[in-house]
Order: structure tokens, then C-alpha cells, then sequence
């Protein structure tokens, strides 16, 4: 009785992998320097790592560092642009509109940037990532509050670089 119970449910499990319901395709997979395949599914902690580009920064330590520092800067510099306005927000000519665009479609293509290089899932760049955005929005929010509260008093208070 115990075999055909077996039996039936390695049956079922076969019928139903067969359709594919509800199952998730296989993540991809590539090989690293010693041509071993690998799949990250978690955070992995090591300097050998993928990032934005194939082959990049590789397995050499110098270009991992330079990777994390990249990240790092890519996420102040996603917060400087979200706190930053370069115009009044008065301002309704055509050019001045293109101009913030232009401005947020940077800023929108940089955050994804960070994201992508946080889906590499390695450990030192996603603290990079975190913390570049953190040390970004202590710099510039900072910076936005004490010039919002100094200029609430005047007429066109909103914040500029």
C-alpha cells in the first residue's frame, strides 16, 4: 500500500512539473574564472563578482573596489539629484520643462543602475548601494531642511543647488 501512495504522488508531481503550473524558471547561470557554473541566490560575500557589465570587475580585487566605490557614488549621486531642484517651481517655460526631464529621466536611470548592481547580489555591494544612499540623504536633505527653513520666510522658497 506504501508504494502505490508513493507511486501515485511521484505521478502527480510529474504531471504537474510537466505543465509547468505555477513553477518558476530556472535562474540563469554562468561560469566563473575556474570554469565552474555558479548561481547566486543569496548575498554572497566575495570579491569575484559580476556588476553592470559582463566580466566586470571580475576576480581582480583593485577593479571590485573600484566597483563599490562606482555604486557607492552612483547612490549619492541618485539622492543629490532627488533633493536638488535646479529651477523654481514657478517656472513654466517649455525649455525649463524639458530641462527637468531631462534631470529626472537621469536620476530615474541611475537609481536603476544601483538596483542592478544590488541584483548582482553580492554582500559589498549591496552595503555600498545602502550606504551611499544613506550618506546622500544625511548630505542633502540636511542641506535641503536648513535652506527650506531659512528661506520659508522669504517669498520664493524653493530649495536650489
Amino acid at each position: 500500500m506504501e508504494n502505490s501512495s508513493k507511486r501515485s504522488m511521484t505521478l502527480k508531481l510529474k504531471a504537474t512539473s510537466r505543465h509547468n503550473l505555477g513553477t518558476v524558471p530556472p535562474p540563469a547561470t554562468e561560469t566563473n574564472n575556474a570554469g565552474k557554473t555558479v548561481v547566486h541566490k543569496s548575498l554572497y560575500w566575495s570579491h569575484d563578482a559580476q556588476v553592470l557589465f559582463t566580466g566586470w570587475p571580475g576576480a581582480d580585487s583593485a577593479m571590485y573596489a573600484l566597483a563599490v566605490i562606482f555604486v557607492f557614488v552612483l547612490a549619492v549621486l541618485v539622492e543629490w539629484l532627488t533633493y536638488c531642484n535646479f529651477m523654481k517651481q514657478s517656472a513654466e517655460s517649455v525649455s525649463k520643462a524639458v530641462l527637468q526631464t531631462a534631470i529626472h529621466a537621469v536620476r530615474t536611470g541611475l537609481s536603476y543602475m544601483v538596483m542592478l548592481s544590488v541584483m548582482s547580489f553580492n554582500g559589498g555591494i549591496f552595503l555600498a548601494a545602502v550606504g551611499g544612499h544613506a550618506v546622500g540623504f544625511v548630505l542633502f536633505r540636511a542641506r535641503a531642511k536648513r535652506k527650506s527653513e531659512s528661506d520659508s520666510t522669504k517669498p520664493n522658497g524653493p530649495i536650489s543647488c
